[in-house]
Order: C-alpha cells, then sequence, then structure tokens
C-alpha cells in the first residue's frame, strides 16, 4: 500500500520580517519526512502561507514546530494588515490527500489543538470538520472583530470559550485549526483602486450574502489596485471559471474590468483543468489526453508482487523464527485497537450519541496511541528474537567466553520478554476500552466491540506463551515468579472483562447466545 498523505496549509501573521518567516520555515522543514510544496508572502496583508505535506504524524509535528516558533517570534499588539487576524499562527487546516480520510484528519487537528493549548498556553478553536459546535465551523466566525476583540471578549463572553487551552489571550493571540477539503484561495484584481468596488463585487459573489454557494469573499485594497480576496472552498461544487465569469460580469456594472488574478499557495490539477475544458469548449475532453498523466501511469506501473513482499502475514507464514507468535500477538493487538477506534468513529458526529461524544473522542484518542504502540510492538518482538539468536552465536570457546555469552543471553532473554509482557499489559488496557464503545457506543457496531476484545484477549493469550517459553531461559527463579505472577493477573482480569462483555453484548446488543 502506498504511504498516506497529509497537507497542511497554516497561515502565519507575518510577512514584512523576512527573518521571522524564514525561521518559521526552518522550523516546520526540522521534521525530516515532510515536504514543503510552496510558500507565499504577501505585504499588505502581512501574512504568510505555508504549504507542506507528508505522512500524517510528520506533518502533526511539523505544524506543532511552526506554531511553536510563531509564538515565540509575533506579537500581535504590534501587527498591522489587510488580512483579519486572531493569532500569530492564525489557522492550521489539516487536508486529506492519499489513503487518509476526512476522520482521521479531524482526530490529527484535536490531538495538535490539544496540545498547543497545554504545551503553548495558546487559547485553540477547531473548525471546518473538527468544529465542535455549528457556530464554530466557519473560520470568519471565529475571527470575527480579530484579535483587538478577542482580548476584550475571552473570559467573559462564553461564545469565545476556546476548545483547549486557557481563557486568555497573550500577544500571540489564538489559533484556529481545523481539517477542511482542499481549498483555493484566489484573488482577483480590479482596474481600479476604489475598494468600494471590490467590496461591493465580494457581496455579490459570496455565500453570505447570496453568492455562489461555496464562495468567501471580501474587498481589500492591495499594492494600489482594489482586489476581490477569495476562499473557494469547494471547486467542484463551483468551479473557479464561474466565480471568474461572475466577477467580470458585475465588475462591468462598475465600468471596470479584471486587471489579473493571483493564487495564494496551490491549485487542484483538477480545478485548472475544468477551467480550461470550459474555456476552451472541450466537450469531449477526458483528463487522460493530458501528456504529464499519460506518462506518469506509463511509469507508475509496478507488479503487485513487489507490493506483496512487505505484507506481515506473508512474512508471517515464511519458514523463518521472525517474525513469530510474539509478532502476531502484537498485531492482534493493534488490530483490537484499530476495531475500538472504529466503532468510536461510527459514534462521533451522531445525533442520537451526542452526549458521549467527547467521552468518544477521548476513547479514539486512546485507541489510537496503543494502535501505533502495538504496531511498534510487532517489529520489536521480532528484533528482541534476533537480538537472543545473536547472543547464543557467541563464542564459548573460553571460560571468560563461556561467561559473556552467558550474560549476554541472560539480558537477550529479559528484552524478549519485556515486549511480549507489554503487549499483554496494553490488550488489557485495549479490552478495557473495548467495553466502554460497547456500552456506549453505536449500537450497529456492538459486535465489532466484542471482536475487539476477543482479538486482545487472543493478544494477551499468545503474548504469555512468549513471556512463558522465554522464561525458561532464565536462571534467577524470582524473576520467574515475578513475571509469571503478573500475567496470572492479567489473564484474571482478562477473564472478567471477557464475561461482562457478553452480558453487555446480551442485555444491550441482544445477541442470542
Amino acid at each position: 500500500m502506498s504511504q498516506p498523505l497529509v497537507e497542511c496549509i497554516p497561515n502565519f501573521s507575518e510577512a514584512r520580517r523576512p527573518e521571522v518567516v524564514e525561521a518559521i520555515r526552518s522550523a516546520i522543514a526540522s521534521v525530516a519526512e515532510v515536504s514543503i510544496l510552496d510558500q507565499h508572502s504577501d505585504m499588505d496583508h502581512n501574512r504568510t502561507v505555508i504549504t507542506l505535506i507528508g505522512p500524517p504524524a510528520a506533518v502533526e509535528e511539523a505544524a506543532y514546530r511552526g506554531i511553536e516558533k510563531a509564538v515565540e517570534l509575533i506579537d500581535l499588539n504590534h501587527h498591522t494588515g489587510e488580512h483579519p487576524r486572531i493569532g500569530a499562527a492564525d489557522v492550521v487546516p489539516f487536508v486529506p490527500i492519499r489513503d487518509i480520510t476526512m476522520e482521521e484528519c479531524v482526530e490529527m487537528a484535536r490531538r495538535l489543538g490539544k496540545r498547543v493549548g497545554e504545551t503553548l498556553q495558546i487559547p485553540v478553536y477547531l473548525y471546518e470538520e473538527a468544529a465542535t459546535r455549528p457556530s464554530r465551523k466557519n473560520l470568519e466566525d471565529i475571527r470575527r472583530g480579530e484579535y483587538e476583540a478577542l482580548k476584550q471578549e475571552m473570559g467573559r463572553n462564553p461564545e469565545r470559550t476556546p476548545d483547549f487551552g486557557p481563557e486568555q489571550v497573550g500577544p500571540a493571540g489564538a489559533t484556529v485549526i481545523g481539517a477542511r477539503q482542499p481549498l483555493i484561495a484566489f484573488n482577483v484584481y480590479l482596474t481600479t483602486n476604489d475598494v468600494s468596488i471590490a467590496s461591493q463585487i465580494a457581496r455579490a459573489v459570496r455565500h453570505s450574502s447570496g453568492g455562489l454557494r461555496f464562495v468567501k469573499a471580501m474587498g481589500v485594497l492591495v499594492e494600489g489596485r482594489a482586489q476581490v480576496s477569495m476562499n473557494l472552498t469547494n471547486f467542484r461544487q463551483t468551479p473557479v471559471y464561474r466565480v471568474v465569469e461572475m466577477i467580470r460580469r458585475e465588475a462591468q456594472r462598475y465600468g471596470v474590468g479584471i486587471h489579473h488574478s493571483e493564487l495564494v499557495g496551490l491549485i487542484p490539477e483538477e480545478a485548472l483543468i475544468d477551467s480550461a475544458v470550459w474555456y476552451l469548449q472541450l466537450d469531449g475532453f477526458e483528463p487522460n489526453q493530458v501528456l504529464e498523466r499519460r506518462m506518469t501511469q506509463a511509469l507508475s506501473k509496478e507488479p503487485t508482487s513487489q507490493m506483496a513482499q512487505s505484507n506481515f502475514l506473508e512474512e508471517l507464514a515464511r519458514g523463518t523464527p521472525t517474525p513469530g507468535g510474539g509478532s502476531a500477538s502484537a498485531y492482534s493487538a493493534a488490530a483490537a485497537a484499530a476495531l475500538v477506534t472504529m466503532v468510536a468513529r461510527l459514534t462521533v458526529g451522531k445525533k442520537k450519541y451526542a452526549e458521549v461524544e467527547p467521552k468518544m473522542w477521548e476513547i479514539i484518542e486512546q485507541a489510537e496511541a496503543l494502535r501505533q504502540e502495538m504496531t511498534h510492538a510487532i517489529k520489536e518482538d521480532a528484533q528482541a528474537f534476533d537480538a537472543f539468536l545473536n547472543a547464543s552465536r557467541l563464542p564459548k570457546d573460553t571460560p571468560e567466553q563461556q561467561k559473556a555469552r552467558s550474560r549476554a543471553l541472560e539480558q537477550a532473554t529479559l528484552g524478549a520478554i519485556q515486549v511480549p509482557l507489554r503487549v499483554a499489559r496494553k490488550a488489557i488496557q485495549i479490552m478495557q476500552l473495548t467495553l466502554q464503545v460497547a456500552t456506549l457506543g453505536n449500537l450497529n457496531a456492538i459486535s465489532d466491540a466484542g471482536s475487539a476484545l476477543a482479538q486482545a484477549r487472543a493478544a494477551l493469550t499468545g503474548a504469555g506463551l512468549n513471556v512463558r517459553i522465554n522464561c525458561l531461559g532464565l536462571s534467577d527463579s524470582s524473576q520467574v515468579e515475578s513475571f509469571v505472577s503478573e500475567l496470572r493477573q492479567l489473564e484474571d482480569e482478562a477473564t472478567k472483562l471477557e464475561s461482562q462483555m457478553r452480558n453487555i453484548l446480551i442485555q444491550r446488543g441482544k445477541l442470542p447466545f
């Protein structure tokens, strides 16, 4: 499978001090797996937009580092610019690009928001798909009155209470974090310096004033020219060419025209192709008629067998010592945690379960952390056993070598015990989460909660067997007794949790047993 990709487009309230912009960019670029695709700085707006892309965890970390640096270097008490803003790191959206869902981007926004609020002590609001209430879905509603109004109202107006962080505003203001579909930041310059004309045209085209559905617009003066500054939030429903043509017609009413237009950041290829097809009237056009697309398709083909080589189950089926039962147990634990996340995700956003939604978000965060840890444990278990094999191959020709080999084997054996023992402990935590989603979560997915518990119990059983067989290699009987005693306690707890799940499945789920 290809690697998931997320785009992030943080907007920072600075453009006139290049050293500050460069410091923020460097902080973002310090995360190795992240690629910066674009940087746009506007002096009149006094705002910089950086576009980055990469794997979800790397992008989330890069966004945090960018916010952290902006908070350190930008004081909004001394900031002026045409563009509305409430924070040094004003808005940070995540956009799903490949092999990742909008729900996962929402979870990224929530994790980042919590981290920024708690660590940097910055008020954080969640918007768009991550919004916690309807009044916070639209960015302009959160930003109304800008930084100056927020300072006055924070702590006094309940509507201004942040989703994360303190109820007070410092020099860095607040940050708005969210998840959304691809957005096109698009500006049209007019053949006039009369900003009132741009404002009238913006009023005509924006949705909030009765205009086009997925258009947000305002009139501003940039470099001595009136500009209609826009965000196009769904280019498939409201294409770029339709917006341009409406602006052109509205401008004619005032005796002006379009001087030129500009993009802020990047634009999806599809949006440009749609405009080209419309203006050129290419009614029979097919996307694969684009030369570069056809070339990419031809060059990117690879045998499906290459993809299968990295499959964990294929590796498990090979006649090699690793990966083995310990890795398979960790795999089962990761699968159990993933099922918990699935049930919780099927619960959030449903009116019927609105009261338990905050709890479901907590469960999602816990289950995803456990899934990541257990996924890493798959490899760690194999590495621990490989370390044992390496120790067993040490020379033993002399008494000194024999002692050194014995010590190395003892340490390697302890290492081979610690990984499955950790899996066993985490399996219990996952089982406890399964009971919560079975009790509170979407009733239609209650059987999935039960399946998650069964997977976690299997993980505990398999991990326990690995601990026990590795204990045979320990010379200290007290250590063996300690490990086995803990396993017994975990297994007793698992038996109780299994019984509770059965009762929930019968009583709440009405499952026949």
